[in-house]
């Protein structure tokens, strides 16, 4: 089996699986990196969401080698405190219900904040289109957004 090294949150980590693994159970299985979650296996739920690059990514849907040679970004490395201004709106705006979406979330509210730093409605709508929440706290998430995009990094 060929060995991968993976830049995971700041640190380079060989990786020795297949080829075809897919990046989310080398995150959980391998690295033991359990925040990004398994929802659906086939990119529809979002709750895999990790940043490759910098760009929100699903998980489950990246295989080790595509993965590899590039930064990845998992919650865990978003901030170690809970600090990030994402994190920090997701519980002034109470968003988190079961929370088990919720990581996936942030992430890509992070990544949309990078990219854009004063989202839309619409924007926010598109950036989350492919995310399934089953507790349905999609307004929420739209508020936690807008109260992110003042000092989102």
């Amino acid at each position: 089996m060929p060995t991968y090294q993976l830049t995971v949150n700041g640190r380079v980590r060989p990786v020795e699986a297949d080829s075809d693994t897919p990046l989310l159970w080398i995150l959980r299985d391998t690295l033991g990196l359990t925040g990004t979650k398994f929802g659906c296996g086939q990119g529809l739920c979002g709750s895999c969401t990790v940043h490759l690059d910098g760009q929100a990514v699903k998980s489950c849907q990246t295989s080790l080698k595509e993965a590899a040679g590039h930064r990845i970004l998992t919650v865990e490395g978003l901030s170690k405190d809970g600090s990030h201004p994402v994190q920090r709106a997701w519980i002034a705006e109470d968003v988190a219900q079961c929370g088990y979406c919720q990581p996936g979330m942030i992430m890509t509210a992070a990544a949309l904040l990078k990219h854009k730093a004063h989202p839309t409605d619409g924007d926010i709508d598109q950036a989350f289109a492919d995310h399934v929440c089953r507790c349905g706290t999609y307004p929420r998430v739209r508020k936690a957004v807008k109260r992110a995009a003042g000092g989102a990094e």
